[in-house]
C-alpha cells in the first residue's frame, strides 16, 4: 500500500508539545527507577506526550523470566497514574509477561483519561540474545492524539526501513531505545533517513549511563523534521527535553514536495 493517500487535511491540527525524558536507569530496580521518574516527570509538565526510554523499568535486560511483569501489573498502574496526575501521555517500554505467556518488550501508552494501548517490539535484537528471551510482535500500531497519527517503534526497529516505511499517514514516528554508545554512530544516520523517506517528524529517545553489563549509553535523543533536520538534539545530557511541533509546517512541505504521491505499494505479512 502506498502512504499519505488518504486526503486528510493536517494543517488544522493543534501544535504538538513533546517532552523526552533522557536519563540513567538503574539495573533491575523498578521501585527505584519509578520514584527517579516521578521526580524528572515534574519537569515535563505541559507537554501532551512524555516519551520515556526502552524498558525503563529495569535497562534492556535478558532477565525477562525473573522480571516480566504481567499486564495491569506495577508499570500499568504507575503510567497511568503519572499520566492523569500530568494531564498528558506518558510512554515507555517494559518487560510485559502477555496472557499467552510469552514475554514481550512492550511499549505501553497511557492516556490520562485512564485508557492503555500497546505496541510490541517487532525485531528483537539477536546479537543480545533477545530472539531467545522475548517473542516478537505482529502488527504496526498508530495511536492518535489530538488528531496526530503517531507510530511507536523500539530501539532495534530503527534498522528495518520495512517496518518503519509509513504506510498509515503518519504524522509522527516515535522511537524508544537503549542503544548503546558503541553504534550511535548508526543511531544518528538512520533516524534521518526514517524522516526524509515517510515526510515526517521523527521523535527518538534514548538513555544514558551504563547498564548492568557495563555497556555505555550515549543519548543523543533528538527531534527530526520532515527533511531530516534536527529541531532538538540532546547529546549526552542527562534530563528533560521540550520541543513543539507544528502540523502547518509539515502540510506545506507535503504539499511542496510530495514524493508520496510515487511511492510503491507493499504489503507486510
Amino acid at each position: 500500500m502506498s502512504n499519505l493517500n488518504s486526503g486528510r487535511d493536517i494543517k488544522n491540527l493543534p501544535d504538538l508539545k513533546l517532552a523526552l525524558v533522557q536519563t540513567t536507569l538503574v539495573w533491575h530496580d523498578p521501585a527505584a527507577n519509578f520514584a527517579h521518574f516521578e521526580a524528572l516527570l515534574e519537569q515535563a509538565r505541559g507537554a501532551h506526550l512524555i516519551v520515556l526510554p526502552e524498558m525503563f523499568t529495569t535497562g534492556f535486560s535478558m532477565d525477562a523470566e525473573a522480571l516480566a511483569e504481567p499486564e495491569e501489573g506495577a508499570s500499568y498502574a504507575w503510567l497511568r497514574a503519572q499520566a492523569k496526575r500530568l494531564d498528558a501521555v506518558i510512554t515507555g517500554s517494559v518487560i510485559i509477561q502477555a496472557a499467552d505467556g510469552s514475554h514481550r518488550n512492550r511499549l505501553l501508552w497511557a492516556r490520562p483519561d485512564g485508557e492503555m494501548l500497546h505496541y510490541d517490539k517487532r525485531h528483537l535484537f539477536r546479537m543480545a540474545g533477545e530472539h531467545k528471551h522475548y517473542s516478537p510482535g505482529e502488527r504496526q500500531v498508530q495511536m492518535e492524539l489530538h488528531g496526530w497519527r503517531i507510530r511507536p517503534l523500539i530501539c532495534y526497529d530503527l534498522r528495518f526501513p520495512v517496518w518503519s516505511r509509513d504506510p498509515h499517514d503518519t504524522d509522527l514516528l516515535l522511537y524508544t531505545a537503549n542503544w548503546p554508545a558503541a553504534r550511535r554512530l548508526h543511531w544518528n544516520r538512520l533516524l534521518p533517513a526514517r524522516a526524509i523517506e515517510n515526510l515526517c517528524f521523527v521523535a527518538a529517545v534514548n538513555r544514558v549511563g551504563n547498564d548492568g553489563k557495563g555497556h555505555p549509553y550515549s543519548g543523543d535523543s533528538q527531534v527530526l523534521d520532515f527533511q531530516g533536520e534536527p529541531l532538538l538534539e540532546a547529546q549526552a545530557g542527562d534530563g528533560v527535553l521540550h520541543v513543539t511541533l507544528k502540523a502547518t509546517d509539515l502540510a506545506a512541505y507535503r504539499e511542496r514536495f510530495p514524493a508520496h504521491l510515487d511511492a510503491d505499494s507493499f504489503r507486510i505479512d
